[in-house]
């Protein structure tokens, strides 16, 4: 739980401290006054690029020193922050306590989980959407995961280079090298596929056992690669001419899917209606943020962007009250009305006209 956020030179924000309470934060508006924005300094509290996996240059302050600042209070105890510098916008920094400290340590102290407009479409995305999600939802179970998915992406695109050069005549590939690279991608790559497939079983019974209502219960399995270890050691050294022929590596946990059904239809997610998808998101949203307060033992922080706006009053209350008593649920819409199910006890903010 965030106690304090202090936001400096980020987006709209030049300075804005918040000091929300333990439930419900509020954050209405008009379009473009920046609610969004207080979201995604939330998101960046976690590892990864934050709910618009933006550039970190796109998000200093217009006319600002060219560098951002997101600070955080953890129950009044733990100080975190991240951002970046004038002199190096596009170079992540990340403080604990203080001390400088790689992104991935974000996840050993806060959980954050979000839901977007832009996630709307998920469902009939590419695969590549899909798997961030799923790595988000694995994050959260598993810290370890995201030391994992980075030390794999780096030994790929390593591989991928070579191949590459070897291709293009500019020098040819080391086999020793190549071999190594290969095993680092099966080591992490078994870990990330483990890890994966726990979090989907895991979350896939939790979705069986929710209750019937507005929000349809999802079924939820993976698709494409599978194979961990030595297995995919060897299908990578076997793979290396056809490889370079693709230009990418065509084996291994980044060719993953995660395939969404609407039990009760028996349909997958993709032929669902768009209140559908948007009603399967939000159950396995919730499903999840109950998962992981059972498993780690402290309740996610939720975000949620524009998510009553879209919904009828009935299925509105129904949200609040699975929310209610769940952690730090962050909420934005324009108008208060829509959050007037909430109840008296919610943290409101209401910001003013858009400045930049």
């Amino acid at each position: 739980m965030l106690s304090r956020l202090v936001l400096t030179d980020f987006r709209n924000h030049a300075d804005a401290v918040i000091e929300p309470g333990p439930g419900f934060v509020v954050l209405t508006g008009e379009n473009g006054a920046g609610k969004t924005n207080i979201l995604e300094a939330v998101s960046l509290l976690a590892p990864g690029r934050g709910l618009r996996r933006a550039a970190l240059g796109e998000m200093a302050r217009q006319g600002g020193s060219g560098g951002f600042g997101v600070a955080a209070a953890l129950a009044g105890e733990v100080e975190i922050a991240t951002g970046t510098q004038p002199a190096a916008p596009e170079r992540r920094i990340v403080r604990i306590q203080g001390a400088p400290a790689a992104a991935t340590a974000l996840a050993e102290w806060l959980t954050v989980l979000w839901l977007t407009p832009a996630m709307d479409r998920l469902f009939v995305e590419p695969a590549s959407e899909r798997r961030r999600f799923l790595d988000r939802l694995t994050l959260a179970l598993n810290p370890g995961h995201a030391v994992h998915s980075n030390r794999y992406e780096a030994a790929m695109r390593a591989r991928n280079r070579l191949l590459a050069e070897a291709n293009e005549g500019i020098r040819a590939a080391d086999p020793e090298w190549l071999s190594a690279l290969e095993a680092q991608m099966a080591e992490h790559g078994a870990a990330i596929d483990m890890a994966r497939r726990e979090a989907v079983a895991a979350l896939a019974v939790r979705l069986t056992e929710q209750p019937e209502g507005p929000f349809a219960r999802a079924g939820l399995m993976l698709e494409g690669w599978t194979g961990a270890g030595e297995t995919l050691a060897a299908d990578l050294a076997q793979g290396r001419r056809r490889d370079t022929v693709a230009g990418r590596t065509l084996a291994g946990p980044h060719r993953t899917d995660l395939a969404v059904t609407h039990l009760a239809k028996g349909q997958a997610a993709a032929l669902c209606s768009t209140g559908e998808q948007k009603a399967l998101l939000l159950g396995i949203i919730l499903a999840h943020a109950d998962l992981v307060a059972e498993r780690i033992g402290q309740q996610p922080v939720l975000l949620l962007d524009e998510v009553a706006a879209h919904l009828d009053p009935m299925r509105r209350t129904v949200l609040f009250d699975r929310l209610a008593g769940k952690g730090q649920i962050w909420m934005t819409g324009t108008e208060s009305a829509l959050f007037d199910g909430i109840g008296p006890n919610a943290f409101r903010l209401t910001l003013g006209p858009a400045q930049h």
